[in-house]
């Protein structure tokens, strides 16, 4: 998540929802490393009505989001076809003092407000003046986490999400179509009128569907440090970055 300067008179003993402290780094549950090599993730969590319990911990819902369906769906207004794409890349953002959290040591501002919300909702800020990323917001409420959808395998309404990205169609560029947040925003049309939409299939603009595939049929799960968090000091070693290790749609990292 975007950088932030952190609250004065922050606790590092504090702690959320995850129970994580800075006592904590010392590599994330599911995942077991030799050599410091990634090994696969294999979540035990099964899923209600096809879809995760959003209001597990970012920690554990991360890699249950993996084989879902993003979907844009056209609104009132609004042209287009409906767009969607498999989940196959997450970060975890667990809040508390994680410093690449968003809500860092209790961060409460008019921008991260969604982040607070139950589980369930959609978290879309905007960074570097000119990107979007999409979150899916975890936990029960006022725990403060949230899961970065990374990337998506485009699956519907391709010509809109090429028209979206400002792209010739090409399916050499596939891969590159809703690979990284930013991009798959801008193919999805999301923006931050969606920042608090309840994700809930056919409940509005935004949604999570269940999975298409068997988590057999998706394929192994690796995981490792998220990207671009190096700022975060040790919590920037944590393993909760979630890919699909055979999809060719995760980000270069």
């Amino acid at each position: 998540m975007g950088r932030g300067t952190a609250p004065t008179g922050h606790d590092a003993r504090a702690v959320n929802s995850t129970g994580l402290s800075l006592s904590d780094i010392s590599g994330s549950d599911g995942e077991r490393t030799k050599g410091g090599s990634r090994v696969d993730y294999s979540p035990s969590v099964p899923a209600v009505d096809g879809l995760p319990d959003f209001t597990l911990p970012a920690t554990e819902l991360a890699p249950l989001l993996l084989g879902c369906l993003l979907v844009r769906h056209p609104q009132p207004g609004e042209s287009g076809d409906r767009r969607a794409g498999v989940i196959v890349e997450t970060e975890a953002y667990p809040g508390g003092p994680d410093r690449a959290s968003h809500t860092f040591g209790g961060r409460r501002t008019p921008r991260v407000a969604s982040m607070w919300r139950m589980g369930g909702h959609a978290y879309v800020y905007f960074t570097y003046g000119m990107h979007f990323c999409m979150n899916v917001v975890s936990g029960t409420a006022e725990s403060g986490e949230a899961v970065l959808v990374r990337a998506l395998e485009p699956c519907e309404g391709l010509d809109a999400m090429w028209v979206a990205r400002g792209r010739p169609m090409g399916r050499h560029r596939w891969r590159n179509l809703c690979r990284g947040p930013a991009r798959l925003c801008q193919a999805c049309g999301i923006d931050r009128s969606l920042d608090g939409a309840w994700l809930a299939p056919g409940q509005g603009g935004l949604s999570i569907e269940p999975p298409r595939r068997s988590a057999a049929r998706l394929g192994p799960i690796r995981t490792g440090p998220r990207i671009g968090v190096a700022y975060a000091g040790p919590w920037a070693r944590q393993s909760w970055r979630f890919w699909v290790a055979t999809s060719p749609f995760v980000s270069d990292a």
